[in-house]
């Protein structure tokens, strides 16, 4: 490798340090600019600000000969840096003493993130997995319910576990008595109607949560959470605020017998407004609509064209029924397995990433 080759690469090193030395100013400057919007009750995410940033990166792409594009997705993500260190910095100033939590399927994907966001928020949580029962014993750490020394010491007991599985293990809290408020988060509602009775049966307070996001979701970002009303919303929500207490915490609450008719996708039967269930969509459901929201803002007119002239339309028309039926099928004799070949074979037809 020639000598000049790497006295450039020193020189670029040299530049990479400044441009750190830079960022960290900049962060700097994007803390004190958070700390004074919360000062003014302001939300941390001001779009035109952000779209100004965006802009000004754009037009500089000649200046740095290079695209747009690249310019535009390296300041989205110094703008990102800036929001999450302005998220961390309000959860740090408003962190107080916290709760002792409980969490159930704390060795799952959505256990794990509970439980670094609930400490992120100041609580002290302890777990049970059964995946833990061939580990050795850990403080914080239980394989069974009854392996949890002073079960009546938790403040709250946070119920993590697969879909499958929530009624029964709901049903064991109640059997074992547990006075602390049961918040389960299951993505589905009606079949946990009876479980949730007799929890509250039994003396202790049940809240129904649906988060709208997954494991993958960054801690310093808004949470937008879905809150089926058991009871009493207002005691309910008090709860919610008070286990979460997330500055940003979108909590939208509606009836209990409304989330799973909302969430089977009968949007337009939901009552809910556009706003009301932008708020409440899930990010899979975000992407799909902006997918659908692409199309729906063309001309219809062409697309009806490209429909009525290809002569294959009909084969179309029939696979897409013979799929429906088959994957509706799958799920109305309860079979799983014919369910994911399902989905594997849809996978295979799909381009890699």
């Amino acid at each position: 490798m020639s000598s000049e080759i790497e006295r450039l690469r020193e020189q670029i090193a040299g530049l990479d340090r400044d441009l750190v030395e830079n960022l960290k100013r900049r962060f700097h400057l994007a803390a004190r600019v958070g700390a004074l919007k919360a000062e003014e009750g302001q939300p941390v995410v001001v779009r035109e600000v952000e779209e100004r940033v965006l802009r000004r990166a754009r037009e500089a792409a000649t200046l740095c000969g290079t695209s747009p594009e690249v310019m535009e997705s390296i300041f989205a993500a110094i703008v990102r840096g800036s929001v999450e260190r302005q998220y961390r910095d309000r959860l740090e100033s408003g962190r107080e003493g916290g709760a002792r939590i409980l969490v159930l399927g704390a060795g799952g994907a959505m256990g794990g993130w509970l439980c670094r966001f609930l400490g992120t928020v100041g609580h002290e949580t302890a777990g049970v997995d059964p995946a833990w029962k061939d580990e050795l014993p850990a403080s914080g750490r239980y394989a069974e319910l009854s392996d949890v020394p002073n079960l009546g010491s938790y403040d709250a007991v946070l119920v993590s576990v697969p879909l499958e599985t929530t009624a029964s293990v709901l049903d064991s809290l109640a059997e074992a008595r547990v006075r602390a408020p049961v918040v389960e988060i299951a993505s589905i509602k009606s079949h946990l109607r009876e479980p949730l009775r007799r929890i509250r049966a039994g003396g202790a307070p049940a809240i129904s949560l649906h988060p709208m996001f997954g494991p993958g979701k960054g801690i310093f970002e808004a949470l937008p959470v879905v809150h089926a009303v058991i009871d009493d919303e207002a005691a309910e929500r008090s709860a919610i605020l008070d286990l979460m207490a997330h500055p940003y915490l979108d909590l939208v609450s509606l009836p209990f017998d409304h989330h799973d008719r909302l969430f089977a996708g009968s949007l337009s039967r939901s009552g809910l407004d556009p706003k009301e269930m932008e708020r409440t969509a899930s990010t899979t459901f975000s992407r799909q609509a902006s997918t659908a929201r692409s199309i729906l803002e063309e001309d219809p007119d062409l697309y009806f064209a490209i429909q009525r002239l290809n002569p294959f339309r009909g084969e179309v028309y029939a696979a897409l029924a013979a799929a429906l039926e088959e994957l509706t099928g799958a799920v109305e004799n309860d079979d799983p397995a014919a369910f994911a070949d399902f989905l594997s074979r849809a996978a295979k037809v799909l381009p890699p990433r």
